[in-house]
């Protein structure tokens, strides 16, 4: 169970703004839904588990993900340790996942991490649906391409947005414009596809994906629209990020 939640902390909460999570478990896939919204910028979270984790069957919600990092980072609780999902009958329902119980072997240091109910989880995190879009341009972007972008964000600190574009085959990233400082490079060379219109992409939230450990697919449509896939090993981890305007 630790290896899974430690993905849940790394993809989910690693956005820097997500502390809560939904689960939904059947005995054929576990997923983690989240989403964040500040009005302007949305980025929606889908994990799918690539085995399924019977212990985390049902619905339920992980609130206050910050608390459980701190607590796996506790070396206390190591491979001869427990961490066992406890459930309860609550409300007239049987066999309810209630909260995630730590353990050392010789029981002399414990915690209990209280999960979110069904319903509570239901009422606090809506369920964002993205509908799908036609992706115009698909790559996995390479390592250096990934380091040039972390340079020219930094070189461009002040701006929350850049934009793409597409020229001659090559997918292009620009960030300020000609009237103050600027910059551009070249993302990823021999793209099939075609981006006619320059849209923006939070800076915060792509480098904060792109930062995270596994192989990565980028799809960006002409629409409006972008999806990143990244592989932890354990999940494929989803993000949706619509268009903003600067």
């Amino acid at each position: 169970m630790k290896d899974y939640l430690h993905d849940i902390i790394t993809y989910a909460h690693g956005l820097g703004v997500i502390d809560l999570v939904k689960i939904n478990g059947t005995d054929t896939e576990t997923e983690v839904t989240s989403y964040y919204s500040d009005g302007q910028t949305v980025v929606i979270v889908n994990g799918m588990f690539k085995t399924p984790m019977t212990e985390f069957k049902g619905t339920f919600g992980m609130p206050n993900l910050s608390k459980l990092k701190t607590i796996l980072s506790f070396d206390d609780y190591d491979n001869e340790s427990k961490i066992d999902l406890i459930r309860e009958d609550r409300d007239g329902e049987q066999d309810v996942p209630v909260r995630i119980h730590f353990e050392t072997a010789n029981k002399d240091f414990i915690n209990d991490y209280r999960l979110m109910s069904k319903s509570l989880i239901n009422d606090k995190l809506k369920k964002a649906v993205f509908t799908g879009a036609t992706w115009n341009v698909e790559f996995e972007p390479t390592v250096s391409a990934i380091g040039r972008l972390k340079k020219q964000a930094q070189a461009n600190s002040e701006e929350l947005v850049f934009n793409t574009r597409t020229e001659n085959g090559d997918l292009k990233i620009y960030f300020g414009d000609f009237s103050s400082h600027s910059g551009n490079f070249v993302f990823h060379s021999g793209v099939t596809g075609t981006l006619s219109r320059a849209w923006n992409w939070p800076v915060k939230f792509f480098l904060a994906i792109m930062d995270m450990p596994g192989n990565k697919i980028i799809r960006l449509a002409d629409a409006g629209a972008a999806e990143i896939v990244v592989d932890s090993g354990l999940a494929t981890w989803t993000y949706y990020l619509p268009a903003q305007a600067k």
